[in-house]
């Protein structure tokens, strides 16, 4: 694994997160959860800051390529929608009517 802090501040892509920690993946997988990926590897990023505060780059960047396997991880067991990352998936649709509020009398 690379241990330069400053090249990951500048990776964007899914692909190049996962090649620089020099991770596995199925570029399947990554095509349809991309962003879903990415947001879930955000939030663990973001638990790792606000809980370690102390680390090193090199121990904070192990961290972080842990994260970004779990936030893989996630995907290969459940579906964008089941984990409702973004607002969208939260949200209920208005002027819907679902099948569980029809009550016949």
């Amino acid at each position: 694994m690379s241990t330069n802090i400053n090249e990951f501040k500048n990776l964007v892509d899914a692909e190049e997160f996962f090649d620089f920690f020099n991770l596995p993946y199925d570029q399947q997988i990554v095509n349809v959860n991309r962003l879903h990926i990415l947001k879930k590897f955000s939030q663990n990023m973001a638990e790792i800051d606000e809980m370690s505060l102390h680390l090193t780059p090199e121990e904070k960047l192990a961290q972080y390529a842990f994260a970004l396997q779990k936030a893989y991880d996630v995907f290969l067991e459940s579906t964008p929608h089941e984990q409702k990352l973004f607002k969208v998936f939260k949200e209920k649709p208005k002027n819907v009517v679902t099948l569980t509020e029809i009550t016949s009398d």
